[in-house]
């Protein structure tokens, strides 16, 4: 099972990871294609990442934007 970052662990990776916001118990980022064709390989990619380490975001897709949105379901946010 994951575990559940302190704040300072989130603070740290969201100053490293650029266009990253905290949300509540989430982290959530917005990424814009040219195309929603471009928006659903980013998603397959991210789809086939997730699958690797046995943790799926929720991702939104409209059109040509694509939110992810990652949490610890397991750990309670």
């Amino acid at each position: 099972m994951a575990s559940k970052l302190n704040t300072e662990s989130i603070r740290a990776w969201l100053d490293s990871h650029k266009g990253w916001k905290r949300r509540s118990n989430q982290i959530i980022k917005s990424f814009r294609f040219s195309s929603f064709r471009d928006s659903i390989v980013f998603v397959n990619r991210v789809a086939t990442l997730a699958d690797t380490h046995d943790h799926h975001p929720n991702i939104d897709i409209q059109y040509d934007n694509v939110t992810i949105t990652l949490s610890t379901h397991d750990a309670g946010g």
